[in-house]
C-alpha cells in the first residue's frame, strides 16, 4: 500500500479489526468465570463444561484454513460478518443451556465456528493486507494490543453481573457485547477493496501453498512450538478462577487476573510488534515460551495470595498476545499475503489442539485428581522445551533461521 495512503484507506479497516479480535478474543478468554457456578446449577461435572471450551478451541482450529480459503474465494467482510453471527448465537445458547449439550453447542460449536472466522489469523491477515511491508510489524503489534482490550472489559463486566444476577444473565451480557462484533467485521471487510501486489495475484493455488507450507522446516517448528502456547494459555484462562476459587481466594478476584493480562498484553503486543521489525522473530517467539513457562511455575509453587496473583497476571500479560503480531509477521515473510490467512491457520490448528489438551485436560486431571499439581507441571516442562528449540532452529546463523529474503516462498 503507498504510505501516503495510509491514514485514509487503513484506519478504518485497523480500528475494525482491533473491535472483532477484542471482543471475540475477550467474551472467549472469559468463559472460565462460568465453569464452577455453571456447573453446579446444571448438576454436570467440571470436566463437562471444560470440555466444551476444549472443542471450541479443536472447532476454532480445524476451521480456521477453511475460513482464510473462503476469506480469497467470497472476501473478508462476508467470511467475518458471518462469523459474528455464529459468535452471538454461541453465546445466546449458552446462555439459555440446559445441560452439557446445550453449553456444548454454545460454548463449543458455535462460538469456536465464530472464532475461527473473527479473531486472530482473520483478524491479522486482514490488518496485514492494510499496511506496507515496512510498517506491518509494527501496526500487527497495536491491532494486537487493541484487541486486548476485550477482556479487560468482559472479565469485570462478566464477574459483577454473575454476582448481582447469576450466570445467565452475565453470559447474556456477553451475548448483548458480542452483537457488537457484527459492525466491526463489516468497517473490517473494506480490505477487501485493497488490490494485493502483483506478484501475489499469480496463478499459485491453495493447494501448492499449503504443499510448500508443510514442507518448511521453519514453518513446521514453529508450528509445533505453538501448540504448546495453546495448552499454557487456554490451561489458564479456562482454571484460574477455579484454581482460586478452590484456594479460598475472593472470587473477584479471578476476574481481576483475567482483566490485568488483557491490560498488561497491550504493553506487551506492542513491544513485540515493535521488537519483530527490528530483531529474529522466531528468537523473540521462543524467548516468550520460554520466560512464560518460568512465570507459571514460579506461581503455581508458592500459596496464591492476590498480591501473588495480580503481579502473576501482569507478568503473563506481558507475555500473552505479543505472539500474534510475530506469528502473522513471520507467515507473512515466508510465504507472502495472498494465502497467509490458510497458511497461518494451519500453525493455529496446532495451537488449538494444545488448547484442547489445556482445557480439557485441565480438568479431567483436576476430577482425577482433585487438584491441578501435575497439569501446570506438565505445561511447564512443555513450554521450556518449545522454548529451548524455537531459538536454537530461529537462530540467524542456524540454517533454519537464515533472513526471510534466503528463504523460499510465495510472491510477496
Amino acid at each position: 500500500m503507498d504510505d501516503a495512503k495510509f491514514p485514509r484507506v487503513a484506519i478504518p479497516i485497523l480500528v475494525g479489526a482491533a473491535i472483532m479480535l477484542g471482543l471475540s478474543m475477550g467474551l472467549r478468554q472469559s468463559l472460565g468465570l462460568f465453569v464452577q457456578p455453571a456447573s453446579r446449577d446444571l448438576a454436570i461435572g467440571v470436566s463437562d463444561f471444560t470440555l466444551a471450551i476444549a472443542i471450541q478451541n479443536l472447532i476454532w482450529g480445524v476451521l480456521q484454513p477453511f475460513a482464510g480459503i473462503l476469506a480469497v474465494r467470497l472476501g473478508f467482510r462476508a467470511v467475518m460478518v458471518g462469523g459474528a453471527v455464529l459468535y452471538a448465537l454461541g453465546m445466546l445458547t449458552l446462555s439459555l443451556a440446559g445441560g452439557a449439550a446445550t453449553v456444548m453447542l454454545g460454548a463449543g460449536i458455535l462460538v469456536g465456528a465464530g472464532m475461527a472466522c473473527t479473531a486472530g489469523g482473520i483478524a491479522m491477515a486482514t490488518a496485514s493486507r492494510a499496511v506496507s511491508a515496512a510498517r506491518r510489524s509494527g501496526v500487527l503489534g497495536m491491532v494486537s494490543a487493541a484487541g486486548s482490550l476485550g477482556a479487560l472489559v468482559a472479565a469485570p463486566l462478566g464477574q459483577m453481573l454473575m454476582e448481582q444476577f447469576g450466570w445467565r444473565v452475565a453470559v447474556f451480557g456477553f451475548f448483548l457485547l458480542a452483537l457488537t462484533i457484527l459492525p466491526a467485521a463489516w468497517m473490517a471487510g473494506r480490505v477487501d477493496r485493497i488490490a494485493l501486489p502483483q506478484a501475489s495475484a499469480g496463478e499459485n493455488s491453495a493447494r501448492a501453498a499449503t504443499r510448500l507450507a508443510l514442507r518448511h522446516p521453519g514453518f513446521l517448528v514453529m508450528a509445533c512450538a505453538y501448540f504448546v502456547c495453546g495448552l499454557q494459555l487456554v490451561f489458564l484462562t479456562t482454571h484460574l478462577p477455579s484454581y482460586l476459587n478452590l484456594c479460598g481466594m475472593d472470587p473477584m478476584l479471578g476476574a481481576q487476573a483475567l482483566a490485568l493480562i488483557g491490560a498488561f498484553n497491550v504493553a506487551g503486543s506492542l513491544f513485540f510488534g515493535w521488537a519483530g521489525g527490528r530483531w529474529p522473530k522466531g528468537v523473540l517467539l521462543g524467548g516468550i515460551y520460554f520466560c512464560r513457562s518460568i512465570i507459571l511455575g514460579w506461581y503455581f509453587l508458592l500459596p496464591p495470595t492476590p498480591e501473588s496473583t495480580l503481579v502473576f497476571a501482569a507478568l503473563m500479560g506481558l507475555l500473552w498476545l505479543g505472539v500474534g503480531p510475530l506469528v502473522s509477521g513471520m507467515v507473512a515473510e515466508m510465504f507472502g499475503l495472498r494465502w497467509q490467512a490458510m497458511i497461518q491457520g494451519f500453525a493455529f490448528f496446532s495451537h488449538q489442539l494444545g488448547s484442547f489438551l489445556g482445557a480439557y485436560g485441565g480438568g479431567v486431571i483436576f476430577d482425577a485428581m482433585g487438584s491441578y499439581d501435575l497439569a501446570w507441571k506438565l505445561g511447564v516442562a512443555m513450554g521450556l522445551t518449545a522454548g529451548v528449540v524455537q531459538i536454537l532452529v530461529a537462530w540467524p546463523r542456524h540454517p533454519l533461521g537464515r533472513p526471510p529474503e534466503r528463504q523460499r516462498a510465495l510472491p510477496a
